[in-house]
């Protein structure tokens, strides 16, 4: 049978079961149904159905983008069918709870499952990545009413959710947003506003759509203090569950994307009066949870959403490898140098794979690196959601958030950095047919491309680790980092890999003091102002771990996988890792260049 050139799944066995002993969650009563049987169930399904139904409509989706149509929104029929398809297997419950109809799987077993459909199709699998979200946030912070409204039919696949963030004039800035929420008798709100870059903020594919948006009530404190949040749906709900009267949420117009065109992205307006629920003007809006704390509630979304784009950053960059991968195995082109240092006149052997060349394999192996360093980098996030949730005592589910919300801006901005790089070096082994669209390397470059601007820049993830995160509780959250790298590299004494380890222990330390000299001149812009180098040394830190541990789990296996694994790990340790010294040489300098250059010189 031909591998699978979406996502290895032979990778994800190895990392959920020979790394992260994924079965070990099913002594916890809340997987106790559950077995390696069903999890490995759930991932053929997951692998069926996205090589079934969601890749071969990838690049027809690319091709014909959505389109507003007399204030709707119309898109290739695929689309609807797969997702049809997803639902009605169950797959948009899967991490659910039982009560809700879900089947309770951990986790780490749902991001895997997931994992397939990303990478099948990034545009079409956004609708149900965010409905999962929007239900989510409503499961911790909504009332029971509201559970039972709008999370329920999200879960069946009925309806799907959105959330509703930035302004044409606000951008990432949401101090700056305008939509105000107006107080009615009747304990709604009536919304006012404009909302941009909303991806699946209109469609034809669900009966409703459920917006999550931040909005402001008038008189409340300034800045984010005073955002609230709200469930603003595009058709009202009567008591009796049926749909209502058109709210007043209109399609703007669509925002067209050099990737993800599957995926409609839009400008919505709030309260124009093109829909008058019950007679007045206004999108009709229920507040989540108590008043101005709309931010707090709608960042259990957001850092889903950065892990999740992360998450589809690798697997975009997984899937380019995989085709570069078979395209060098296949491509026949050029000789080995010592095949043509023979003498002059004598025939030349045929062309070889291209695979044979050392460069083609350094693209390849640099691109094998970054898409499962990156795989791993996001299951093992996953893994701390479940131990978060289900560890046995309050200290280790107080360690897995501390972890967790520590390695979050680099489980999101890592892996969109790295993971566009991978599908650029698949171009590269196409050589010139990689950037026509007779290869889809070109579309997945283009897809990925986004990911380090969705949810949150880069720029930001890195203010967001460098300003907060590593400093929070007295620095608990770095020390806690370090803390499990370092008992990783203890497994390594002694072994073949005890050189890794040591060199990994050399780069904790240089964080650590790195951190210190950054934060120690008393002066926040010069810190903040090389944020996106500290970034990106930790993030090849943290991902230089992680390739150790998977180095680890292979014991002494010598098939052509695990073998595979080690050549990962070593490139990575010897090609990747010694990046962060200069990286730290330059942080520890405390460089004014980027900050003392006036923008009159630019």
């Amino acid at each position: 049978m031909r591998s699978s050139l979406i996502l290895s799944r032979r990778d994800l066995d190895f990392l959920l079961h020979e790394w992260l002993d994924v079965e070990g969650l099913v002594k916890r009563p809340r997987y106790a149904e559950h077995s390696r049987e069903t999890f490995d169930a759930v991932l053929d399904l997951a692998q069926q159905i996205a090589t079934e139904h969601f890749a071969p409509h990838n690049r027809t989706a690319d091709e014909n983008e959505p389109r507003m149509v007399d204030g709707k929104v119309e898109m290739i029929p695929e689309v609807k069918r797969a997702l049809g398809i997803f639902t009605e297997a169950g797959l948009m419950a899967g991490s659910f709870d039982e009560e809700y109809g879900g089947m309770q799987l951990p986790h780490v077993v749902g991001q895997a499952v997931f994992a397939w459909f990303k990478a099948a199709n990034v545009g079409t699998s956004a609708y149900p990545f965010l409905t999962m979200g929007n239900a989510r946030l409503l499961l911790a912070h909504g009332s029971q009413e509201q559970i039972d409204i709008y999370v329920r039919p999200e879960i069946e696949g009925r309806w799907f959710g959105t959330m509703a963030l930035s302004e044409p004039q606000a951008g990432s800035s949401l101090a700056d947003i305008t939509t105000k929420a107006v107080p009615q008798d009747d304990g709604t709100h009536r919304l006012f506003g404009n909302k941009m870059w909303i991806s699946g903020g209109d469609h034809e594919l669900t009966e409703n759509i459920v917006h999550l948006v931040l909005a402001k009530i008038p008189g409340g404190p300034p800045g984010v203090k005073g955002i609230s949040l709200f469930i603003v749906p595009k058709f009202l709900v009567n008591e009796d569950g049926s749909l209502g009267e058109r709210n007043d949420v209109v399609l703007a117009g669509l925002n067209h994307k050099m990737g993800y065109r599957g995926t409609t992205n839009t400008l919505l307006n709030f309260g124009e009066g093109v829909h008058t629920p019950g007679g007045e003007p206004g999108a009709v809006g229920y507040l989540v949870g108590e008043p101005h704390r709309g931010l707090a509630y709608m960042f259990h979304m957001m850092n889903e959403a950065r892990i999740g784009v992360g998450m589809g950053a690798t697997v975009l960059g997984y899937t380019g490898y995989l085709h570069a991968l078979e395209y060098a195995r296949t491509r026949a082109q050029g000789r080995p140098a010592a095949a043509r240092s023979g003498r002059e006149g004598d025939d030349l052997p045929p062309p070889v794979p291209i695979v044979a060349h050392p460069d083609v394999r350094r693209m390849l192996l640099a691109a094998k690196s970054y898409a499962e360093g990156g795989l791993a980098l996001g299951l093992y996030c996953a893994r701390l959601v479940d131990e978060e949730q289900t560890a046995e005592t309050e200290e280790e589910r107080a360690r897995a958030h501390l972890l967790l919300d520590t390695l979050t801006p680099i489980a999101k901005a890592w892996p969109s950095q790295w993971g566009p790089v991978a599908d650029d070096l698949a171009i590269q082994v196409h050589g010139g047919y990689g950037y026509t669209r007779d290869y889809p390397v070109e579309q997945f470059y283009r897809d990925n491309r986004l990911n380090p601007i969705h949810e949150g820049t880069n720029g930001i993830q890195a203010l967001d680790l460098l300003g907060r995160k590593v400093v929070a509780q007295g620095g608990a959250g770095l020390q806690l980092v370090g803390e499990t790298i370092t008992a990783t590299t203890a497994r390594a004494t002694g072994t073949e890999w005890a050189g890794f380890a040591a060199d990994l222990d050399a780069a904790v330390a240089r964080l650590g003091s790195v951190t210190a000299a950054l934060w120690g001149t008393g002066d926040p812009d010069l810190a903040l102002a090389n944020a996106s180098v500290y970034l990106e040394a930790a993030g090849h830190i943290v991902v230089a771990w992680l390739w150790l541990e998977q180095a680890l789990a292979c014991g002494s296996s010598t098939d052509a996988f695990h073998e595979g694994k080690r050549a990962a790990a070593r490139y990575f340790w010897r090609w990747e890792l010694p990046r962060t010294r200069a990286q730290f040489d330059l942080l520890e300098s405390l460089d004014r260049t980027v900050l003392d250059t006036d923008e009159a010189w630019l």
